[in-house]
Protein backbone atom coordinates (compact mmCIF):
# COMPACT_ATOMS: atom_id res chain seq x y z
CA UNK A 1 0.00 0.00 0.00
CA UNK A 2 1.37 3.37 -0.99
CA UNK A 3 1.09 6.16 1.53
CA UNK A 4 0.82 9.14 -0.81
CA UNK A 5 0.33 11.56 2.08
CA UNK A 6 4.01 11.08 2.93
CA UNK A 7 5.08 12.65 -0.37
CA UNK A 8 8.45 11.88 -1.87
CA UNK A 9 10.73 10.89 1.01
CA UNK A 10 14.48 11.34 1.12
CA UNK A 11 17.19 13.72 0.04
CA UNK A 12 16.54 16.43 -2.49
CA UNK A 13 18.16 15.86 -5.87
CA UNK A 14 20.29 18.69 -7.26
CA UNK A 15 17.35 19.75 -9.43
CA UNK A 16 14.89 19.62 -6.53
CA UNK A 17 17.31 21.59 -4.34
CA UNK A 18 17.72 24.29 -7.00
CA UNK A 19 13.93 24.54 -7.47
CA UNK A 20 13.27 24.72 -3.72
CA UNK A 21 15.96 27.33 -3.11
CA UNK A 22 14.52 29.46 -5.91
CA UNK A 23 11.23 29.77 -3.98
CA UNK A 24 10.57 32.68 -1.58
CA UNK A 25 11.23 30.73 1.61
CA UNK A 26 12.71 32.72 4.48
CA UNK A 27 15.97 31.29 5.83
CA UNK A 28 17.17 31.27 9.42
CA UNK A 29 20.80 32.15 9.86
CA UNK A 30 22.60 31.23 13.08
CA UNK A 31 25.87 32.83 14.10
CA UNK A 32 27.73 33.51 17.33
CA UNK A 33 27.43 36.89 19.04
CA UNK A 34 30.30 38.73 20.67
CA UNK A 35 29.91 36.68 23.86
CA UNK A 36 29.76 33.34 22.07
CA UNK A 37 25.99 32.92 22.35
CA UNK A 38 23.90 31.66 19.42
CA UNK A 39 22.18 34.46 17.51
CA UNK A 40 19.49 33.44 15.01
CA UNK A 41 17.92 35.78 12.50
CA UNK A 42 15.41 35.26 9.69
CA UNK A 43 16.72 36.53 6.38
CA UNK A 44 16.45 36.44 2.63
CA UNK A 45 19.01 34.26 0.89
CA UNK A 46 20.10 33.39 -2.62
CA UNK A 47 21.53 29.97 -3.45
CA UNK A 48 23.89 29.92 -6.45
CA UNK A 49 24.33 26.15 -6.57
CA UNK A 50 27.46 26.26 -4.42
CA UNK A 51 26.88 28.84 -1.68
CA UNK A 52 24.28 31.05 -0.03
CA UNK A 53 24.37 34.84 -0.41
CA UNK A 54 23.02 37.12 2.32
CA UNK A 55 22.88 40.91 2.41
CA UNK A 56 22.64 42.42 5.90
CA UNK A 57 21.92 46.09 6.42
CA UNK A 58 24.86 48.21 7.59
CA UNK A 59 23.75 48.25 11.24
CA UNK A 60 22.73 44.59 11.45
CA UNK A 61 24.27 42.99 14.51
CA UNK A 62 24.56 39.67 12.71
CA UNK A 63 26.73 41.19 9.99
CA UNK A 64 29.29 42.25 12.59
CA UNK A 65 29.08 38.82 14.18
CA UNK A 66 29.74 37.08 10.84
CA UNK A 67 32.62 39.45 10.08
CA UNK A 68 34.21 38.57 13.44
CA UNK A 69 33.41 34.85 13.60
CA UNK A 70 32.67 33.21 10.21
CA UNK A 71 31.30 29.92 11.57
CA UNK A 72 27.55 29.90 11.02
CA UNK A 73 24.61 27.74 9.98
CA UNK A 74 21.61 28.32 7.77
CA UNK A 75 18.31 26.49 7.48
CA UNK A 76 15.61 26.81 4.85
CA UNK A 77 12.47 24.80 5.46
CA UNK A 78 8.76 24.68 4.76
CA UNK A 79 5.51 23.18 5.91
CA UNK A 80 3.60 20.79 3.68
CA UNK A 81 6.11 18.73 1.69
CA UNK A 82 8.53 19.42 4.55
CA UNK A 83 11.48 20.16 2.31
CA UNK A 84 14.42 21.34 4.35
CA UNK A 85 18.03 22.34 3.93
CA UNK A 86 20.46 22.55 6.86
CA UNK A 87 24.01 23.71 6.25
CA UNK A 88 27.04 24.49 8.39
CA UNK A 89 28.94 27.25 6.65
CA UNK A 90 31.86 29.61 6.75
CA UNK A 91 30.86 33.18 6.01
CA UNK A 92 33.16 34.92 3.56
CA UNK A 93 32.94 38.71 3.72
CA UNK A 94 32.71 39.88 0.11
CA UNK A 95 31.81 43.54 0.71
CA UNK A 96 31.81 45.80 3.72
CA UNK A 97 28.86 48.23 3.92
CA UNK A 98 28.59 50.22 0.71
CA UNK A 99 26.09 51.51 -1.82
CA UNK A 100 26.19 50.39 -5.42
CA UNK A 101 28.27 47.27 -4.82
CA UNK A 102 27.88 43.75 -6.13
CA UNK A 103 25.14 43.23 -3.54
CA UNK A 104 22.70 45.34 -5.60
CA UNK A 105 22.14 42.81 -8.39
CA UNK A 106 21.63 40.02 -5.84
CA UNK A 107 19.23 42.19 -3.82
CA UNK A 108 17.26 42.99 -6.97
CA UNK A 109 16.78 39.29 -7.71
CA UNK A 110 15.88 38.58 -4.07
CA UNK A 111 13.34 41.41 -3.95
CA UNK A 112 11.48 40.02 -6.95
CA UNK A 113 11.66 36.45 -5.67
CA UNK A 114 10.42 37.32 -2.17
CA UNK A 115 7.99 40.13 -2.97
CA UNK A 116 7.01 39.52 -6.59
CA UNK A 117 6.30 42.50 -8.79
CA UNK A 118 6.42 44.81 -5.75
CA UNK A 119 10.00 43.85 -4.98
CA UNK A 120 11.56 46.80 -6.82
CA UNK A 121 9.13 49.20 -5.09
CA UNK A 122 10.51 47.94 -1.77
CA UNK A 123 14.18 47.89 -2.74
CA UNK A 124 14.71 50.96 -4.92
CA UNK A 125 13.98 53.61 -2.26
CA UNK A 126 16.62 52.00 -0.01
CA UNK A 127 19.47 51.59 -2.51
CA UNK A 128 21.23 54.55 -0.88
CA UNK A 129 21.44 52.58 2.40
CA UNK A 130 24.77 50.70 2.78
CA UNK A 131 24.71 46.94 2.98
CA UNK A 132 27.18 44.13 3.58
CA UNK A 133 27.57 41.13 1.26
CA UNK A 134 28.47 37.67 2.57
CA UNK A 135 28.91 34.38 0.78
CA UNK A 136 28.09 31.45 3.08
CA UNK A 137 30.15 28.50 1.90
CA UNK A 138 28.73 25.16 3.09
CA UNK A 139 31.14 22.82 4.85
CA UNK A 140 28.35 20.29 5.31
CA UNK A 141 24.79 20.29 4.03
CA UNK A 142 21.81 18.01 4.52
CA UNK A 143 18.54 18.05 2.62
CA UNK A 144 15.31 16.19 3.24
CA UNK A 145 11.73 15.98 2.04
CA UNK A 146 8.62 14.04 2.88
CA UNK A 147 6.93 12.66 5.95
CA UNK A 148 9.22 9.96 7.29
CA UNK A 149 12.30 9.45 9.42
CA UNK A 150 15.74 9.11 7.91
CA UNK A 151 16.96 5.51 8.22
CA UNK A 152 19.69 6.50 10.71
CA UNK A 153 16.97 7.33 13.29
CA UNK A 154 15.19 3.99 13.01
CA UNK A 155 16.01 1.01 15.26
Amino acid sequence: MTESWRGKVGRLSDEELAAFMAEPVIARLACLDGEGWPYVVPCWQEWDGEAFWVIPRQRSAWARYLATEPRCAITVDEEGAQRKVVARCLARLVERPNTGGAWVAIAERMSVRYLGENGPKYLEPTLDQPRWLFRLEPKSMQTWQGQDWASRYKS
